[in-house]
C-alpha cells in the first residue's frame, strides 16, 4: 500500500511542480533524495498558499504563483511575515492549529534557507541575498513531557536491547523458516543488520549519521566513531562519539566480511554496504534501506512500532539512567538540553515502575 501511495504522491508532485517558480522546482529536486513525495507535496501546498497570499496582499506583482520572483521574496519585511502568520492562525475558512502554523512556517524556512545558504547563481552568489525567514523564531510546539508520554511503552528496555540484537542474528530465521526469500536475504545480511542495530542501541546515533559513516571513521580499539553531527554547520569537523563495549563484537564481525560478502570495491568508503539485486558490487546503504530493515525485524519481534529513531530513544533512556542530562545531551548531539529532557520524563516513569515492581515482588 505504501508504495502505491508513494507513486500517487510522486505523480501529484510532478503535476504540481510546473505551476511553481523555477527556484522552488530546483529546491524540490535538491530535497527529493532525502524526503518522501508526500512530505514534498505538503511543502508545495504550503508554498502555494504563501505565494497566493503574497499576490492577494499586493506583495508580489505576479499574475500566477509561477511568476513570483526571488527579488519579491528578498524585500519582504518582518511585518509582512507577521501578518502571514496571523492570517494562518485566524483565517475564516478554518484556522490552523499552532502545530500546523509552525509546520507551514518551517517549510518556508527550509526553502529560504536553501535559497540563501545552499543554492548559487552562475557567479557563485547565493540566489537569495537576504533571508527574512531566518529571523522568524518557530516556537517548539512539542513539550518534552508530551513527547515522553507518546514514547511510553514503545521503546526497548533493559534486557530487550540485547534480545533484539539476538533476534536479528538468530530468532528471525526461525520465525521465517518457510519463507525462502526472507531466509536467503537474512543469511546474507544478518551480521550487518545486527551490527547496525547494536551500534544505534549502544551509541544513540541518528540514522543519517549511520548512513554517512565511512570505514575510516571507525576506531574500534578506542570504541570511537567520528561523525558529522546534524545541526553542526561546520562541514569540515567530525565529532568523536563513543559507543559502548557491547557493540564492539558486532562491529568487528561485520568489518571482517564487509568486503568479501558485499563485493565492495576499494573506492567505496561507506561503512555499511548493501548488495542490491542485479548489482555486481556493493554500495553504501541508504537511509530508507536502514529504516525498512529495522521495521522488518521489529514487526517480527512483536514490536511493530519500533523504528530506527526509537532505537536511538531506547539507547538514550538507558544511558540517561546512568549519566546526567549534560552527558546525555553531548552523546546524542542535541543542540540544547530541552530536547534531552524527554529522557528525564521517561526515566521518571521507569524509576517509579521499577519501585512498584519491587514492592509487588515483596522485596
Amino acid at each position: 500500500m505504501t508504495n502505491v501511495q508513494k507513486e500517487i504522491d510522486r505523480r501529484k508532485l510532478d503535476d504540481k511542480l510546473p505551476s511553481m517558480p523555477w527556484f522552488v522546482q530546483q529546491f524540490i529536486d535538491y530535497k527529493l533524495p532525502d524526503l518522501s513525495p508526500s512530505t514534498l507535496l505538503e511543502y508545495l501546498r504550503d508554498y502555494e498558499a504563501f505565494f497566493s497570499w503574497l499576490r492577494a496582499e499586493g506583495l508580489s506583482e505576479a499574475s500566477s504563483n509561477k511568476e513570483v520572483t526571488l527579488t519579491e521574496l528578498e524585500v519582504l519585511r518582518m511585518e509582512s511575515v507577521t501578518s502571514y502568520r496571523l492570517f494562518l492562525a485566524t483565517k475564516r475558512e478554518g484556522a490552523n492549529s499552532r502545530i500546523t502554523v509552525s509546520r507551514k512556517l518551517s517549510s518556508l524556512r527550509s526553502l529560504f534557507h536553501y535559497l540563501s545558504q545552499i543554492a548559487e547563481d552562475e557567479d557563485f552568489y547565493p540566489l537569495l541575498k537576504r533571508n527574512i525567514m531566518a529571523k522568524i523564531e518557530i516556537k517548539r510546539t512539542h513539550k518534552p513531557k508530551d513527547t515522553a508520554a507518546k514514547l511510553k511503552g514503545k521503546l526497548l528496555e533493559e534486557e530487550e536491547l540485547l534480545e533484539f540484537i539476538g533476534y536479528i542474528l538468530e530468532g528471525y530465521a526461525v520465525d521465517m523458516e518457510k519463507n525462502k526469500q526472507a531466509i536467503y536475504s537474512h543469511e546474507l545480511n544478518k551480521e550487518r543488520d545486527a551490527c547496525i542495530a547494536s551500534l544505534i542501541l549502544n551509541s544513540g546515533l541518528r540514522v543519517s549519521e549511520v548512513v554517512n559513516l565511512n570505514v575510516d571513521d571507525l576506531d574500534l580499539n578506542n570504541k570511537l566513531l567520528y561523525v558529522y553531527r546534524k545541526g553542526n554547520n561546520d562541514e569540515t569537523f567530525k565529532t568523536p562519539v563513543y559507543f559502548r563495549e557491547q557493540a564492539k563484537d558486532e562491529l568487528a564481525t561485520y568489518i571482517n566480511l564487509r568486503q568479501s560478502r558485499y563485493r565492495t570495491p576499494k573506492r567505496e568508503k561507506g561503512l555499511f554496504i548493501a548488495l542490491r539485486n542485479g548489482d555486481s558490487e556493493g554500495s553504501r546503504m541508504t537511509k530508507r534501506a536502514i529504516q525498512a530493515m529495522i521495521m522488518k525485524y521489529a514487526k517480527q519481534f512483536g514490536k511493530p512500532y519500533l523504528t530506527v529513531h526509537k532505537l536511538r530513544h531506547s539507547f538514550a533512556t538507558d544511558y540517561y539512567l546512568q549519566n546526567d542530562i549534560y552527558k546525555t545531551k553531548e552523546q546524542l548531539g542535541h543542540a540544547s538540553t530541552e530536547t534531552t529532557e524527554i529522557y528525564a520524563h521517561l526515566t521518571d516513569k521507569t524509576m517509579s515502575e521499577a519501585i512498584e515492581r519491587r514492592t509487588d515482588d515483596g522485596m
